[in-house]
């Protein structure tokens, strides 16, 4: 059975050029015309999200063909389509960039490619780039092109002229410092974190008002696939969950899988003082332990809480920046250091230069799990490891992870998707 909505993968000819903040702007103009829009985000991203779960007022699910997998993704995308209006899917990178890359999504999908282009240095060769990414790959479709960064409304009018008439314009967004979304190392500030965010996203929506385009873009089949029903291997255990601004990193896909598992989820916040809920099994998620240092050291009595938790064998899952956490130590770009819940010998130091990223695949006593690695962190852990990941793509980067009693703790962010027998194995005891 298929379902039919309109959709548009929005891309670009490379990072930086405004397509998250044309997603942002395009969905809630659609949602302020009464549309229900739903949103997803290309490859491991966890920012991106945040920022277009808050412009479309639905969460934002991942697509990747590699981590999620197609029959993940189509069903996904299916069940979608079945309550919306219209379906938004941001690209990672450049358009035809990684493997697989965003074309390599659309083309599998038959979406239609919205390319943004920054149009901030140019005039009619920005009709020549559109040309480009039209032609590339015969199996690519681009339907339109929306400007960022334009000068005026007579240099919209010069860019929009320079564009072929199969290529529909759809709108742009004018050179402004205060539409820009504030960033940090790992990419855009959590939405969260943000005091003026829908100030923000109001004033990118009345901007790509004065350009856009009214039309809808065409309506996409997207097919029904059948996924394995979740085990209900995790009925009546309690996973307290760290979540706040230095515990922010989670696939709302992961929390999908672990209340379909039977699990209930209990949130607290480690920043605000709150204490380890009574539960039988922990995660500790990736985000930004780094940025709070003292308040993260000052938490003694949740470091005792989880050190007595993992010395009674209760299951642990530490990812990146919970990791880092886990760690008896932890300094931060400026120098800093600060003891952390030590639960796993070893410090860590935060440089300047990435120093882990790409997709990973990791072999454990539960069954293979795949995810990402993405941090700025040097870390010394003199412990065997349990296993060590594999990038698909040859990169160098292969994530260690390692194994104290049931506490596992890595740099990898897993999907738990990729295999539910193996995530759901990770919180039984």
């Amino acid at each position: 059975m298929t379902v039919s909505c309109p959709a548009l993968l929005v891309s670009a000819p490379a990072s930086g050029q405004g397509k998250t903040s044309i997603t942002a702007a395009l969905a809630r103009w659609h949602v302020r015309q009464g549309r229900r829009v739903r949103v997803f985000k290309t490859g491991p991203d966890f920012l991106d999200p945040l920022l277009l779960q808050r412009a479309s007022g639905a969460p934002v699910y991942q697509l990747d063909l590699w981590m999620c997998g197609e029959a993940d993704v189509r069903a996904r995308l299916h069940a979608a389509a079945g309550d919306a209006d219209l379906i938004l899917i941001e690209g990672v990178m450049g358009l035809f960039d990684g493997s697989p890359s965003s074309a390599d999504l659309a083309a599998t999908l038959g979406v239609p490619i919205l390319a943004v282009i920054d149009g901030a240095a140019m005039a009619q060769t920005f009709g020549a780039l559109a040309t480009g990414l039209a032609r590339y790959r015969e199996d690519v479709s681009l339907y339109g092109v929306a400007a960022n960064r334009i000068g005026s409304a007579y240099h919209a009018q010069l860019l929009r002229e320079s564009v072929p008439e199969d290529i529909a314009w759809l709108g742009a967004l004018p050179r402004d410092a205060a539409l820009a979304l504030p960033e940090r190392h790992l990419g855009l500030v959590a939405a969260d974190e943000v005091d003026d965010i829908d100030a923000r996203l109001d004033a990118l929506t009345d901007a790509w008002a004065q350009h856009a385009s009214m039309v809808l873009p065409p309506a996409v089949d997207f097919l029904d696939t059948a996924l394995a029903p979740v085990p209900r291997c995790l009925q009546g255990q309690r996973i307290a969950i760290a979540h706040d601004a230095a515990f922010c990193f989670l696939y709302p896909a992961n929390l999908d899988l672990l209340r379909a598992a039977g699990a209930t989820l209990r949130f607290f916040s480690p920043l605000a003082g709150e204490a380890l809920p009574d539960c039988d099994a922990v995660w500790l998620p990736g985000g930004y332990p780094e940025l709070h240092l003292t308040a993260l050291s000052q938490c003694t009595d949740l470091h005792q809480a989880l050190q007595a938790h993992v010395a009674a064998g209760k299951p642990l899952l530490a990812e990146c920046g919970g990791l880092l956490f886990a760690l008896d130590q932890l300094t931060d770009r400026d120098g800093s250091a600060a003891p952390m819940a030590g639960l796993l010998r070893g410090h860590a130091v935060m440089r300047t230069r990435l120093s882990g990223l790409g997709l990973q695949s990791v072999e454990l006593p539960e069954g293979r799990l795949r995810g990402h690695t993405f941090h700025y962190a040097r870390a010394d852990i003199p412990v065997e490891p349990l296993a060590l990941a594999v990038n698909p793509n040859k990169g160098p980067s292969k994530e260690a992870v390692y194994r104290q009693r049931r506490m596992t703790a890595s740099f990898v962010h897993f999907y738990f998707p990729s295999n539910p027998v193996a995530a759901t194995g990770l919180f039984q005891s």
